[in-house]
């Protein structure tokens, strides 16, 4: 007879949660204080507590990349500035830019388009070579 599982229903609202905080299969079995193969059967057993799961990573990672976005393309956002005038405190509104940043952009384009923005770089070459000796002649 198996050991009845320790799984219970409020695990999805907890794991939704900590997902959202990048948690991973590993990090959730020790939130739980489980083997991550009870992870998995979790995931099995109960596809409420997977679909939590996808939706807290999904979730996470589409906010990342969008701040990573915004970074490697710079943006705008509202501050306040605060003076002070005749001694007293003056507040101004406004909007700082901040410039795109090259390593988001980067990082970026690595990670999206590969073929075209990675380190190395391959190259194909076609043809003939021939090998001339000191005396000059060819052994082609």
């Amino acid at each position: 007879m198996a050991r009845p599982t320790d799984y219970k229903q409020e695990y999805n609202e907890l794991a939704y949660k900590y997902c959202l905080l990048g948690a991973s299969d590993k990090d959730l079995a020790d939130f739980f204080y489980v083997e991550e193969s009870t992870i998995n059967n979790w995931k099995i057993a109960h596809p409420e507590f997977l679909e939590s799961i996808k939706r807290g990573k999904e979730l996470a990672d589409a906010n990342v990349a969008s701040r990573l976005y915004s970074r490697a393309t710079g943006y705008e956002q509202k501050t306040d500035k605060i003076f002070q005038f005749q001694g007293d405190p003056v507040i101004v509104p406004t909007v700082e830019h901040i410039a795109p940043d090259t390593t988001a952009a980067i990082f970026w384009l690595k990670n999206r388009r590969p073929k075209d923005w990675r380190d190395k770089q391959e190259i194909e070459m076609s043809g003939n070579v021939a090998i001339v000796d000191d005396l000059g002649s060819d052994n082609a």
